[in-house]
């Protein structure tokens, strides 16, 4: 009896010491010294390499086409996939004077995304034209609504958005309560520095919405400068006092070729902290170089997509370059990543 009772004792300390083995290999990996252990990221399951297109249906209602490195003649989410992009960004306007942004116009190119097996990220705006750091006008048929009327037209206007998706088969993987809201968004009401609580508010709502669509969408707070850490811990910390919550955090880069080294160093460093400070998810949503400066802006890309890839518990996300397929001088804008022959540029190179 004492001898089995012995062997029962002997496999229960073999089982229990191989738990602990398989536990520590499974949760834990070494330090680089010291002996100390870390927790183990999990790989990122889908990492985004995206491209906001919203210009799109407007240049092709202006007659412009795009081409291969080749020169075939491409449709141009199309050519966008063959260069390694996988997720499309498209913007919201309320009622612009252009036609364009629509909801009906999101829709259109929100099909052609999914139907290439593409994510999509929906960017409101909630302004008739661009919402920005300088600029978060409100649309002009909320101009004179108080704080609550704003907040039920900022749900409803979410929720009627994201409906109108929903009835074409699209839900958005990641949706945006607001465009670089560094200061809040429909001023002056919803201004942060003067008011943060409505501009949480404001935010709340447009979350509240998103998640009644589709609970499943992740709900996005999207601030420029993400090089700024200042910038996001005051912005963040105002919104999570007064209530809201998000699940990822996107910040736009646009640095120079003189200093994308140093910017991409500090937004990992930023990124780093959104994460610790949390919990969140980050991404960057916006991106781009001068489309002439092609081989600088492969080398920002590189690095930037390996930087978030190298954020703490994998939380980094995806990279997203804002309107890659402007060229030729498009509405003024010049950071795009086309030549000017409607070509893609080795800026794109790194989506591959």
């Amino acid at each position: 009896m004492a001898g089995k009772i012995n062997t029962l004792h002997m496999k229960i300390k073999l089982l229990a010491a191989t738990l602990l083995i398989l536990s520590a290999g499974v949760t834990c990996s070494k330090s680089s010294g010291g002996g100390n252990t870390t927790p183990t990221p999990t790989p990122v399951a889908f990492f985004a390499k995206g491209a906001d297109v919203s210009w799109l249906t407007q240049m092709e209602n202006a007659g412009i086409k795009f081409y291969s490195s080749a020169g075939a003649e491409t449709e141009c989410m199309l050519l966008l996939k063959n260069l390694g992009v996988n997720s499309i960004r498209l913007r919201v306007w309320v009622n612009p004077a252009s036609g364009w942004n629509t909801s009906a116009d999101v829709a259109a190119k929100a099909i052609r995304a999914k139907n290439l097996g593409m994510k999509i990220m929906i960017d409101f705006h909630y302004s008739d034209t661009w919402a920005d750091p300088g600029s978060q006008a409100k649309p002009a048929a909320w101009a004179a609504q108080d704080v609550a009327t704003l907040q039920t037209s900022l749900y409803n206007h979410t929720y009627n958005v994201l409906n109108t998706l929903k009835a074409t088969g699209v839900t958005p993987d990641w949706v945006q309560v607001g465009n670089e809201t560094n200061d809040g968004m429909l001023w002056p009401d919803g201004k942060a520095s003067v008011n943060m609580a409505n501009y949480a508010k404001f935010f709340i709502a447009g979350y509240n919405a998103i998640k009644t669509v589709s609970p499943t969408t992740k709900v996005m707070v999207h601030l420029s400068n993400g090089y700024d850490n200042a910038l996001y811990r005051w912005n963040l910390d105002g919104l999570k006092a007064n209530g809201a919550t998000w699940d990822v955090i996107g910040m736009s880069l646009y640095p120079s070729v003189a200093n994308w080294s140093t910017l991409n160093s500090q937004c990992l460093t930023n990124m780093n902290d959104m994460v610790a400070r949390y919990g969140s998810e980050v991404m960057i949503c916006e991106a781009g170089m001068s489309w002439d400066q092609a081989a600088a802006c492969n080398a920002f890309l590189t690095d930037i997509i390996a930087k978030v890839k190298a954020v703490s518990y994998s939380k980094g996300i995806g990279v997203f370059y804002w309107e890659p397929e402007a060229y030729n001088n498009w509405q003024g804008y010049t950071l795009g990543a086309f030549d000017n022959s409607g070509r893609p540029t080795i800026a794109l190179n790194p989506f591959n």
